[in-house]
């Protein structure tokens, strides 16, 4: 079989690079590769990508042994069918290494048709190093690399105005361009830079925060054989996507010009505050991860799509998210539903095996930031608690127990939190365990126990999945528990 790359297939555009890619990973060969080729081949945005190694022991060599080709596989359930596409990614012209080639690396800076810098370093690769020194080559952090290609950018155009980047990251932080952005300043500080590059990066410079929502399990290397087979070449890059596609960046008219998303069906909002979206998706998405992950374990599923597809802890969670957690959603209800009908459906996605055991991790922290906030806003709106949340609630705290029915719990969390659930679990009183848990405010941010009703309910609540098992259970605990608060 003949190997993939441009000579092995016929009539493949090669466009002039657009687009500064730092990151050469599964996630952004998925997402952004995908919807720039999908601008190309839609827009005729004629751009193509060039890919920058950011650490050591990349795939940058493998990536040009195919000339950047790779092929993407889409699975997935939307409004209920099963859908399989693949295509043929072209967008990547080239990928350099910067720790062998740091030149070729700094010589894209007087590429005239360069626009965009787009990155997926990871959370941690938004980080200042003060280690970082200006003549290093390469610097160790992402933003000491971009700093520095900036800089080379900015003296060979001579400051013009015009030849300014468009900075998209897309590392999962919440203000990921603005904290970039931020750190970028410290550099121009610490390497003693002159004024006119700063006035450059803060008038001629564009930084655009965003969300991306996309699941990519990656190479799919346990069933490789059925892939291969759908292939008249050989690819060794071959990435797996879900369907579902989300790419929220802040931005006006300005952005939507330079990426014209609207002329094609990616959805892909420019939109002027992303917050909301933010919002949407921890409450949504997240909230029903960290609702399902210790209820649905102590039930005795295994993986999501178990979850959302048994009668009981499946209507559990459809609950949880539209009696409870919409609701308190500022944003338009049917815009929330219909993201909520296609969260169930990625949810239910057959072709990606989702654990329930590889979520579990630091689920008070989870709680906190994703489902506490919803389960405060419907007291606050009506007046009382939320039984599926709050029985979640109680779900969580009995999961930190670590043991259930004679078998060790999939409990994975800070050495300190473990530690004080079990001094916690030593009282035999579910009152006692209930007020101690709830009053830990390194916990939760707030004392709980100040919620009218709920160290009552959750008490109950651990009493009856002792008792009774998570299914009956619940079904008293919804049926007696006061609810008023």
């Amino acid at each position: 079989m003949k190997q993939l790359n441009r000579t092995t297939v016929d009539q493949l555009p090669q466009y002039p690079i657009k687009v500064l890619q730092f990151g050469e990973g599964n996630f952004l060969r998925a997402f952004v590769d995908y919807a720039i080729q999908t601008l190309n081949n839609e827009c005729d945005f004629k751009a193509g990508v060039a890919v920058i190694q950011p650490l050591t022991g990349g795939m940058v060599g493998s990536l040009n042994q195919q000339d950047g080709l790779y092929t993407l596989f889409m699975k997935g359930v939307l409004q209920g069918k099963e859908i399989q596409e693949k295509e043929l990614i072209s967008s990547i012209v080239r990928g350099i290494d910067p720790y062998k080639d740091f030149n070729a690396y700094l010589e894209l800076a007087a590429l005239e048709e360069l626009e965009f810098v787009i990155s997926n370093t990871t959370e941690a690769g938004i980080a200042y190093n003060p280690e970082d020194r200006f003549d290093m080559e390469p610097q160790r952090s992402f933003p000491g690399k971009l700093t520095r290609f900036l800089y080379e950018r900015f003296k060979h155009f001579n400051g013009e105005k015009s030849k300014g980047l468009t900075i998209i990251p897309c590392e999962l932080i919440n203000h990921n361009a603005q904290t970039l952005k931020k750190i970028i300043l410290q550099y121009i500080e610490l390497w003693e830079l002159e004024d006119g590059f700063k006035t450059w990066i803060l008038e001629s410079t564009d930084f655009h925060n965003t969300l991306v929502d996309r699941i990519v399990p990656g190479y799919p290397k346990d069933d490789i054989e059925s892939y291969n087979q759908q292939l008249d070449y050989e690819d060794r890059l071959i990435v797996s996507a879900e369907k579902f596609f989300l790419w929220v960046i802040e931005g006006g008219e300005k952005l939507k010009a330079k990426l014209p998303f609207h002329k094609t069906e990616l959805d892909v909002k420019i939109v002027d505050d992303m917050q909301p979206y933010r919002t949407r998706k921890v409450r949504i998405l997240n909230g029903a991860h960290t609702t399902m992950v210790p209820f649905s374990i102590l039930y005795g599923n295994q993986t999501v799509k178990e979850t959302v597809d048994n009668p009981f802890t499946g209507a559990f969670v459809q609950a949880a998210l539209f009696q409870e957690i919409i609701p308190t959603l500022d944003m338009d209800p049917q815009e929330l539903e219909d993201f909520a009908d296609a969260v169930l459906d990625r949810f239910r996605n057959p072709f990606i095996k989702h654990m329930l055991s590889s979520i579990a991790l630091n689920s008070i922290s989870k709680f906190k930031v994703r489902v506490l906030p919803s389960l405060l806003a419907y007291v606050d709106l009506k007046g009382e608690l939320p039984v599926h949340l709050t029985f979640a609630l109680s779900c969580l705290i009995r999961f930190y127990n670590s043991q259930w029915q004679g078998q060790v719990l999939p409990v994975k969390d800070e050495a300190q939190i473990m530690a004080e659930f079990k001094a916690l679990w030593e009282s035999e009183s579910y009152d006692q365990i209930s007020e101690q848990a709830l009053s830990n405010t390194e916990f939760w941010g707030r004392d709980l126990t100040k919620v009218s009703g709920l160290s009552a309910a959750v008490s109950r609540g651990l009493k009856l999945i002792e008792t009774q098992g998570v299914e009956k259970g619940f079904q008293q605990f919804a049926e007696h528990v006061n609810i008023q608060s």
